[in-house]
């Protein structure tokens, strides 16, 4: 039986860009299988009571420079040399998560998935934008009009609150978290724990 690391995963989360681009590895490293599962962190925020770290800790002097650079250092670590600060963050990312369910459900999930990452985190594009994110679809090769048109469909709308309304039952507060079996994982800077979990975890 394959193992397997459940992702908790949106778009808006700078966090999750940066854990994408590493897990591949660990799976690798691991045998395991990655199991994205879109959900929207406006909606565990509101259910947790939680904030971005932004308005957290804002008021903390020094606090957000320094989570700044510990991002630097992960970045430069991995190798991670595309990452760019969206300009235009924090993003509504109702859409483009919609759209994410819609591509999984049109079996063009990973196309979708690389190509709204590359323009939020790489390109720097304003991804709460339809036109943008049509755009960015566009250049991907995706049928944008086809995938933004299927963000309505009411069963890919349920599916997203689902998806967050079980994270959140399951103890989740952020992104990104992530669990292997039942524990739980929180932060990019937990993905150490996470691979030795997975080694400790039988197959």
């Amino acid at each position: 039986m394959t193992r397997t690391i459940d992702f908790i995963f949106d778009f808006g989360s700078p966090n999750g860009y940066l854990s994408w681009k590493v897990l591949p590895g660990i799976a690798a490293r691991t045998g395991a299988r990655v199991n994205l599962i879109p959900c929207l962190l406006g909606g565990i925020f509101k259910a947790t009571g939680n904030q971005s770290p932004a308005q957290a800790f804002g008021h903390i002097k020094g606090k957000l420079a320094y989570e700044t650079l510990e991002t630097q250092r992960f970045v430069a670590r991995h190798g991670l040399s595309a990452y760019r600060f969206n300009p235009y963050f924090p993003v509504n990312t109702l859409l483009i998560m919609r759209g994410l369910v819609a591509a999984r459900r049109a079996g063009v999930e990973d196309a979708y998935r690389e190509a709204v990452l590359s323009a939020m985190w790489e390109q720097g594009l304003k991804m709460d934008d339809p036109e943008v994110v049509a755009g960015a679809l566009t250049a991907a090769g995706l049928d944008a009009r086809a995938l933004l048109e299927a963000t309505q469909d009411p069963e890919v709308k349920a599916e997203l609150v689902a998806n967050t309304e079980a994270a959140v039952a399951r103890g989740v507060f952020g992104v990104p978290t992530f669990f292997v079996g039942d524990e739980m994982f929180f932060g990019k800077d937990r993905l150490g724990q996470v691979e030795e979990e997975l080694a400790r975890s039988p197959a």
